[in-house]
């Protein structure tokens, strides 16, 4: 295969950004996206120049790492699957492709295709965790689940942090990661007791990091490589509520 790449390059956080071309040829349809960059970075530094920065560890669809935009759609258009197991055969030969970092404030651009996600963290770091000493691990019997509890929990902390949501919003909104992260631990029984307390604690997080809000456009699932549903934003919603009103926050509560 012969594919142009129309790359965002980006020196630093504070330079100004622009699309490069390259074209790459001889490459394997079996190949993977990041395989691609791999072979473009090769001979850019044989060549002498800078190669392009971009994220990734596992390469395997669960860490989450390798997030750039690809043709306009996060992961790029095959639906369910991140960019490094994206492979070259769902594209025509012969294709130009762009390759851009996320977009949205609260992921700044470091370099090229890599921008800064620690606002994420910090949103787990508000909440995202249970603080009650369990000691040793129990036994998986020992508290009933509903299954329907334990499959929505599942679902929920299937969530990998990729921020393909962010990027693919109309707001910028980090809602869809948000409630995931909030649901795994508020449909288990260890996470009731800070139930509430977690909910707020990562909104005003996620609110304090710049990310947008919410109108439910949709477009958040229909780019997640985990296909996490709506309902998850909806859920988290009523536990918000139900927060403030605990918390008297609504007027004539």
């Amino acid at each position: 295969m012969n594919l142009t790449l129309r790359i965002w390059r980006q020196s630093g956080p504070a330079a100004k950004g622009r699309m490069v071309t390259y074209r790459v040829e001889d490459v394997s349809p079996d190949m993977s996206f990041l395989e691609l960059l791999d072979v473009l970075n090769e001979r850019l530094t044989l060549a002498g120049e800078e190669p392009v920065a971009f994220d990734h560890d596992c390469r395997e669809g669960i860490c989450g790492a390798c997030g750039m935009v690809i043709n306009g759609d996060p992961h790029g258009p095959q639906r369910g699957t991140t960019a490094c197991q994206l492979h070259l055969r769902h594209f025509a030969d012969g294709a130009t492709i762009d390759v851009e970092p996320w977009r949205a404030r609260a992921f700044p651009v470091v370099k090229d295709l890599v921008v800064d996600r620690g606002a994420f963290d910090r949103i787990i770091a508000a909440g995202g965790y249970v603080t009650a000493p369990t000691g040793s691990a129990p036994e998986a019997h020992a508290t009933p689940v509903a299954k329907a509890d334990a499959d929505a929990a599942f679902s929920s902390a299937a969530c990998i942090g990729c921020g393909a949501c962010v990027a693919a919003c109309p707001n910028g909104s980090g809602m869809l990661f948000t409630a995931a992260k909030v649901t795994q631990l508020s449909l288990l029984p260890q996470g009731q007791p800070e139930r509430y307390t977690r909910v707020v604690g990562m909104v005003d997080a996620h609110d304090e990091a710049g990310f947008g809000g919410c109108t439910n456009a949709g477009e958040c699932t229909a780019v997640c490589p985990k296909g996490i549903p709506l309902s998850t934003i909806g859920r988290l919603n009523r536990d918000y509520l139900t927060a403030t009103v605990k918390r008297g926050d609504v007027p004539g509560s």
